[in-house]
């Protein structure tokens, strides 16, 4: 049997032999193209996960007695207001950077449509007095932290790598916008870039939707595929990410999304709750305090960790509060991630195929079999897949829960300007206010009206700021030396 048609056999076997409808009409370099999309598919396997994927849907929309819980208090570390406690913990975390033993991982995947652009959402400049980016303000965080590592280490230098996943569609800008700013200073050596995966689209019949004659329409497998893409080469003849980790002995890993100003890479406080506890993973948190906030909380749920959306709690538990008039449920997830590189090699593995993958019932353009046309459809005509990054959580028989304070680590960037909240004017204020505070606290003043904004070269989360004692800052400004 030659291998075009073990191909088909496959595909014949697992009831998808339809995607061959429009093969004979393809030119040889259309076949080539499609066969070898198809065989990076397990129609097989892709038929279990679907089905895998429509059982936990249909349970979940039918379950009535989940029980939920708040999560343990002895898996719990609040920080907030507590400086002896954040010193001993930033010790330890600081001490692993110093050794070289901790990475970064940024999801770096979505476009920034929802901000009116086009581009990686990384690409975006919140209208900071500087202009910078939120790729470049996460870049000259790391540069910052790798010089206080060495300077703690007492070592000429130290690197912390960054490990960048983006999608098929922002993979090449965001490359191309690092390679024009020179890595914004960053050896280039360090900065990895790796794509998350893809799957195809499936209709309402269990088929395999075509998005053209002689190609699979396929969609993004969620910020959950991050564990997938890690064991993928980042190019063809190259090591994956996990190849990388080891090479270099990382052995803890900082995972976190583009879109918060505030996120703290590669934070050593984080580090050190989890290296403390012992955990394989840990997550941060703020503190929901209005219950009709729409953020998923990080609870038990039948017995295991999870995220349990805002839509997943009746208001009965949502709006229940402890003695101290606390809610019950308010470890709010804020999408920053810990891990070992262990657990990720070793452990999910062999927990993933246990995953379910959540469904997405969309409005899928995709070839019409019975006329070869594309058509765009006006109702719900297939499902996408997606797994979440937290999807590991249930398989976890611990987890660290750090808790932050929100206004010094939490800014998400989701919305349009001129939106309600979590926009780009949101973002710069939560920015600049941040860094108000820090120049207050070691003795300047900042006049009414007057936003400086202290380069993350300047500082990494307000330290070595001695020399502005006694200033005043009466104009807006960006500082990148002090």
């Amino acid at each position: 049997m030659s291998g075009l048609e073990d191909l088909r056999a496959k595909y014949e076997a697992a009831g998808q032999s339809h995607v061959f409808t429009y093969w004979d009409q393809l030119s040889a370099d259309e076949k080539a193209a499609f066969e070898r999309q198809l065989r990076g598919i397990d129609p097989a396997r892709l038929n279990a996960m679907v089905k895998q994927a429509l059982d936990a849907d249909e349970a979940a929309r039918h379950e009535q007695n989940a029980k939920v819980e708040p999560p343990p208090t002895e898996s719990q570390v609040s920080t907030v207001g507590d400086e002896a406690k954040s010193n001993y913990f930033y010790e330890i975390g600081m001490k692993a950077i110093a050794a070289g033993q901790v990475g970064v991982l940024l999801l770096a995947g979505g476009q920034g449509t929802r901000l009116g652009s086009s581009a990686p959402k990384g690409c975006y400049n919140i209208q900071l007095p500087s202009g910078k980016s939120l790729f470049q303000i996460q870049a000259e965080r790391i540069a910052k932290l790798q010089e206080l590592a060495a300077i703690y280490g007492r070592k000429t230098s130290v690197v912390v790598p960054w490990y960048i996943m983006t999608s098929g569609p922002t993979r090449e800008p965001t490359e191309s916008f690092f390679r024009e700013h020179g890595f914004f200073g960053l050896d280039p050596a360090n900065v990895v870039f790796f794509e998350q995966g893809t799957l195809p689209c499936i209709s309402n019949e269990g088929k395999i939707m075509l998005d053209e004659r002689g190609k699979v329409a396929t969609a993004p497998d969620g910020n959950g595929g991050l564990y997938a893409a890690l064991r993928v080469p980042v190019k063809d003849g190259e090591p994956s990410v996990l190849d990388d980790l080891q090479r270099r002995g990382i052995k803890y890993l900082h995972a976190y999304g583009v879109d918060n100003c505030l996120v703290k890479v590669g934070d050593p406080v984080f580090m050190g709750v989890c290296v403390d506890k012992n955990v394989a993973t840990g997550v941060k948190v703020v503190k929901k305090t209005d219950p009709a906030e729409s953020v998923g909380v990080v609870a038990r749920k039948n017995g295991a960790f999870s995220v349990v959306e805002y839509s997943e709690i009746p208001p009965s538990l949502s709006e229940a509060r402890d003695s101290n008039g606390e809610l019950l449920f308010r470890a709010a997830n804020i999408a920053n991630h810990f891990y070992t590189t262990d657990f990720l090699m070793k452990d999910v593995p062999a927990f993933e195929s246990k995953m379910a993958y959540h469904i997405a019932r969309k409005k899928i353009p995709s070839i019409d079999l019975s006329s070869g046309e594309r058509v765009k459809p006006s109702t719900p005509n297939g499902i996408k897949m997606e797994l979440f990054i937290f999807d590991v959580f249930p398989f976890c028989a611990d987890l660290a829960i750090h808790e932050v304070e929100r206004k010094e680590e939490f800014s998400p960037l989701k919305n349009a300007s001129g939106t309600a909240s979590d926009n780009p004017e949101t973002s710069r204020r939560d920015l600049l206010a941040q860094q108000r505070r820090w120049l207050e606290k070691a003795g300047a003043t900042v006049t009414s009206g007057a936003d400086v904004e202290l380069s993350p070269k300047v500082t990494y989360g307000g330290e070595g700021l001695q020399n502005v004692a006694g200033r005043t800052f009466d104009q807006t400004k960006n500082i990148e030396s002090l």
